[in-house]
């Protein structure tokens, strides 16, 4: 899952082209039309998350768990729905663009685990399932947020639409790493 800081700078370049392009002209671009070169590294099939921050605070954050598709289409895919389609927010305006810090996490397949306890906050993503029900967060969430896991579990069982301790009794744990880069760990060059 190793990506060069080259396809890093690529993917956050790939993702705000995206946007930039679907807000213009209404329709999810290819890859060529945007002027990005797909290297073997961004074409692995990937899971993804795209997240998006105004001046530090959530803007939008879309993506999908499983792998299913090549990384850099899964990319323009979740930036776009990240953009307009995170129903916690109003679809981003083309004058926001310049204000937008775009955040891409790139996942391998997640594993399940016996229970919570085999859980690392801050290395793991969590996916809570329990009945119909499931919800995620990515690693990153509970150190940003600064949550015990208890916490994190609680407000990820409030997420799936579970009761609060919804997490203590017959629930599935499954996680997984993350690579997470920012442009503003990556800043791209124009």
């Amino acid at each position: 899952m190793r990506l060069s800081r080259d396809d890093r700078r690529r993917l956050l370049r790939l993702a705000r082209r995206a946007i930039e392009f679907f807000l213009e002209k209404r329709r999810v671009p290819e890859a060529e039309e945007l002027g990005i070169e797909c290297t073997p590294a961004v074409k692995q099939v990937r899971g993804v998350f795209v997240t998006l921050k105004k001046k530090g605070r959530l803007r939008g954050c879309i993506g999908e768990i499983f792998p299913r598709r090549e990384l850099y289409r899964a990319v323009i895919a979740q930036a776009i729905n990240a953009a307009v389609n995170d129903r916690r927010f109003a679809p981003v305006r083309r004058q926001e663009i310049p204000d937008l810090q775009i955040e891409i996490s790139v996942l391998p397949p997640p594993q399940r685990v016996a229970g919570c306890r085999d859980i690392r906050l801050g290395r793991h993503g969590i996916i809570l399932r329990k009945g119909f029900r499931q919800a995620v967060f990515l690693p990153q969430v509970a150190p940003e947020q600064g949550w015990s896991l208890e916490e994190t579990l609680t407000h990820l069982s409030l997420k799936a639409g579970l009761p609060a301790d919804a997490w203590k009794m017959g629930a599935d744990f499954y996680v997984f790493e993350a690579a997470v880069f920012s442009e503003d760990e990556n800043p791209s060059p124009e």
